[in-house]
């Protein structure tokens, strides 16, 4: 579980060209999403679960430590560590404002492993990839369809499916969704009642 970094303010500058160098490298923020998801893991964790030679993990490590995007979180060995909060809005070039967040980290990092969000990611950039991901968010909360979305966006339906469904695990690691409806089990089952049924 991620935390907000011990430093007061920062240097905004700094922070805000650490977090680019994060968005810009699928790897690293591969690594950053899993330590903000598991939380106080050590090296060795990293390099086994996402298939990084030890070499490259403890590299990587030091530059998001050198970023100030994770933090050592034990003094003894073998050091953990744990990931600071992502939490910055930027302006994309064409004035829409977009925030970081550890979700869009994770959902950029998928783009290795998979083809609807990388093609995304290349067609709409990160700020497109962040706009896909409130839109995720809200379909999951039933309050938008792909069709909305598709024309608020100017973008195909397909493509808009396809990247929704592509976030819909992301959506369901970072945010709490309160299922809407009945459930397919308790339709067929009959326990379905109206609203004025005891």
């Amino acid at each position: 579980m991620s935390h907000a970094p011990s430093r007061a303010d920062g240097d905004v500058i700094r922070d805000f060209l650490s977090i680019a160098d994060l968005l810009e490298e699928p790897r690293i923020a591969q690594l950053y999403a899993y330590i903000a998801r598991e939380g106080s893991v050590t090296v060795r964790d990293a390099s086994e679960t996402l298939g990084l030679a030890q070499g490259t993990a403890y590299s990587d490590v030091d530059r998001l430590l050198d970023a100030g995007l994770v933090e050592t979180t034990t003094d003894g060995q073998p050091r953990r560590f744990d990931a600071c909060d992502i939490d910055l809005t930027v302006a994309d070039g064409g004035g829409r404002e977009y925030t970081i967040t550890p979700a869009l980290v994770d959902a950029v990092a998928r783009r290795t492993t998979d083809e609807d969000i990388d093609t995304y990611i290349d067609r709409n950039g990160i700020a497109g990839l962040a706009t896909a991901l409130t839109y995720a968010v809200d379909r999951e909360r039933g309050e938008v369809t792909h069709r909305l979305m598709a024309d608020d966006l100017d973008i195909s339906p397909l493509a808009a499916e396809l990247v929704l469904q592509a976030l819909r695990p992301v959506v369901h690691e970072y945010t709490d969704i309160e299922p809407a409806g009945a459930s397919l089990d308790t339709i067929q089952n009959g326990d379905v009642r109206g609203d004025d049924e005891p």
